[in-house]
């Protein structure tokens, strides 16, 4: 019992003095160690992680071999290969480890901007809302009134109060229904059925539904294709997103423009493309086009005698969800004396 804490009091003694020498030599390895992750700051996290796990393997070596003064022996030869089968296994879990907190890290930051980008959104959709909403309530309201109330009397004015009225529940029905098709699409809501689909036919649909418009307003509309491909896609929405931007190049051109139509086909993709005479976008405004609610600078669009009203904003940013929803691309830019949107659909037999 005598000699066994004899052997602990040698034992502590010699750790307590080789304690500072291992310190000594470890704590240079330390810091070469954290100068080189400050270095590798900017760099990949793998790295980082690597670097960590070099660094203490690295200190514990260091100091079994200054504190064995490099004497190697069989029990200083073993250590050194398990610290070497220690290394062997450890680097690599790191980089796999680092790699993966990068990749969750990253994830997690585009979440996080998705989710404000979201946010932003919402608030600038309620904003739209309040405001656009409201105006055309607030007609109805006035000229209901008026014609309770006997202000508007003369049978000609009850008529023109009438259609009004009318005019503006219009107005008020297509913008309920693109906050329905807004939502559907972001909400993730939205199943496509699809089949081949004949270009020739939305177009032309489209055209027989604006063309009216256009006259009212004295703009003209011509349609060229180089073919007439068959996409696959789903008719309703194709329309739709036809239609979006059609409407949008009419209210866009002044009285005496033209709007132009252009279809054909680039490789595996059908393209179909409307061109307007707005006198172009902004350069800063051009990546915004297909945001909620955005209308851009007020110069934009020159002024009109009758400008038309039903623009709420949300055209644009519809017709791209729809033709993201069919694996397409759609893009805007100017071009000659407007802009040019472009959209890019998959051939039916691609």
């Amino acid at each position: 019992m005598v000699d066994d804490d004899e052997t602990m009091r040698q034992m502590i003694g010699h750790v307590v003095e080789i304690l500072p020498y291992a310190l000594l030599l470890v704590l240079p390895v330390v810091a070469v160690g954290a100068l080189v992750l400050h270095l590798l700051r900017d760099r990949a996290l793998s790295t980082s992680m690597t670097v960590l796990v070099l660094v203490p393997l690295a200190a514990m070596v260091t100091g079994v071999l200054g504190i064995c003064g490099f004497m190697f022996n069989t029990t200083l030869t073993t250590m050194l290969l398990v610290c070497l089968l220690v290394t062997v296994v450890t680097v690599p879990v790191a980089v796999f480890l680092g790699r993966r907190t990068a990749a969750r890290t990253v994830w997690e930051r585009e979440a996080r901007e998705r989710e404000r980008g979201a946010e932003a959104s919402r608030r600038e959709l309620v904003a739209w809302i309040s405001h656009d909403l409201r105006t055309p309530l607030a007609g109805i309201r006035a000229m209901a009134e008026a014609l309770a109330d006997g202000v508007v009397s003369a049978p000609d004015e009850v008529c023109r109060y009438a259609d009004r009225i009318g005019d503006e529940a219009t107005r008020l029905s297509g913008m309920v229904d693109d906050l329905f098709e807004l939502s559907r699409i972001t909400a993730g809501a939205l199943r496509l059925t699809l089949s081949e689909v004949p270009l020739r036919d939305v177009v032309s649909d489209a055209l027989a539904a604006q063309t009216p418009v256009a006259s009212r307003k004295g703009v003209t509309i011509h349609a060229h294709a180089d073919a007439w491909p068959v996409v696959l896609g789903s008719d309703p929405e194709l329309a739709r997103v036809v239609r979006n931007l059609v409407s949008n190049a009419i209210r866009h051109t002044p009285p005496d423009g033209t709007v132009a139509i252009q279809v054909g086909v680039e490789g595996e993709d059908a393209v179909l493309a409307v061109a307007d005479a707005c006198g172009g976008i902004p350069e800063a405004d051009l990546p915004r086009v297909f945001d909620v609610a955005f209308r851009g600078s007020p110069a934009r669009t020159p002024p009109t005698p009758n400008p038309d009203p039903a623009g709420g904003g949300l055209g644009l940013a519809i017709a791209k969800g729809l033709v993201e929803a069919h694996h397409g691309r759609i893009a805007a830019r100017n071009h000659g004396p407007g802009c040019r949107f472009e959209v890019r659909l998959p051939l039916a037999s691609a």
